[in-house]
């Protein structure tokens, strides 16, 4: 199917309404064996890559660093996993969810109690014109930067910028901002800070103890930034672009949130699997209660999922030229544009 930018039909929307919970049914249960073995090939090799990385310092840096890149694929699929777990997805038990995304945050330095509610709002609010910021990457309306003042617009015009986006945020969300306990979190989400901060300090104690706080940084570091990277683009691409779908709040729609707010994100299968198949986002909004590895099933089986905005990885890249919501034209829109 070519790239699409028009948004499916009004009539596709109506067609999910219609059948929606009958249609996602069939793939919300988790398969426990599935969900151990995904386990299995992501934190296992995750955690052996990380350990060759470090014992390839001693021969050179240089080889050390194709593994660092690997290790970052893994680590973005075991954030899946965490992820599938705060929707209790992953497993049927709520317990083993909690405690299998309590660890797996910790592996990807985040906390667990503290970002599903988080993550909870964003799906909420999402589409929502009259609720944005929980979440999601802020975007402001062709009327709202109109009427910025100098410094708000060249605030956004940084905060937007590919650089800071993909460079800068992502070292800052989970070397800074996941470190401390987001406004507005519970108690549970304060302790879940609190606990995997401590943890950290005693993974990161232990490292600059035996291996030293120069070798440490050069495999952390760059671990971190590239697998944050992806992590922030693919939740960028997700939400930004073109066609999708804002609203206010007193129109919004919450089938529409999925089906025309949320991108199909088609990326070669060795990619789809290290991202474990987030790219169905619109599956997913529709139904979070769908482990990652059926997402696809769900795809292949039901034509009306077929029928929404197609993303490349080539044709993704124009979504950052989309800077502003147009209200009129119900589109994304660059600065020249305005």
């Amino acid at each position: 199917m070519p790239d699409s930018h028009l948004g499916p039909s009004a009539s596709v929307v109506d067609e999910v309404k219609q059948s929606w919970k009958q249609i996602v049914a069939a793939y919300q249960s988790p398969d426990v064996k599935r969900s151990l073995w995904q386990l299995a090939d992501s934190v296992g090799p995750y955690l052996a890559l990380w350990y060759i990385a470090y014992r390839l310092l001693a021969v050179s840096y240089w080889l050390a660093l194709p593994v660092i890149v690997l290790a970052a694929g893994f680590m973005v699929r075991v954030f899946i996993i965490s992820h599938d777990c705060g929707h209790g997805s992953f497993f049927k038990s709520r317990v083993a969810n909690d405690v299998v995304g309590f660890i797996t945050g910790i592996l990807t330095f985040t906390p667990y109690y503290d970002w599903r509610a988080e993550h909870a709002r964003h799906h909420a609010t999402a589409g929502d014109l009259d609720r944005r910021g929980a979440g999601d990457v802020w975007t402001m309306t062709v009327n709202e930067y109109r009427q910025a003042s100098f410094w708000q617009r060249l605030g956004y015009r940084l905060y937007r910028n590919p650089l800071v986006l993909l460079c800068v945020a992502p070292l800052y969300i989970f070397v800074i901002k996941q470190r401390l306990p987001r406004r507005g979190t519970g108690a549970r989400g304060v302790v879940s800070v609190v606990v995997t901060d401590v943890a950290l300090a005693v993974i990161f104690w232990l490292l600059f103890a035996t291996i030293g706080v120069k070798n440490t940084l050069l495999v952390e570091l760059p671990l971190i930034a590239i697998a944050g990277a992806a992590g922030v683009w693919l939740f960028y691409v997700q939400h930004q672009f073109e066609s999708v779908y804002w609203e206010r709040h007193i129109r919004r729609d919450w089938v529409a949130v999925a089906m025309q707010g949320s991108s199909l994100y088609t990326l070669p299968r060795v990619l789809q699997w290290f991202s474990g198949n987030i790219g169905f986002h619109h599956i997913h909004h529709l139904s979070p209660l769908i482990p990652n590895y059926r997402l696809p099933k769900a795809f292949r089986d039901q034509p009306v999922f077929q029928r929404v905005d197609r993303l490349t990885l080539f044709s993704s890249l124009r979504s950052l030229r989309l800077r502003l919501y147009d209200e009129e034209s119900r589109r994304l829109i660059g600065f020249r544009q305005t």
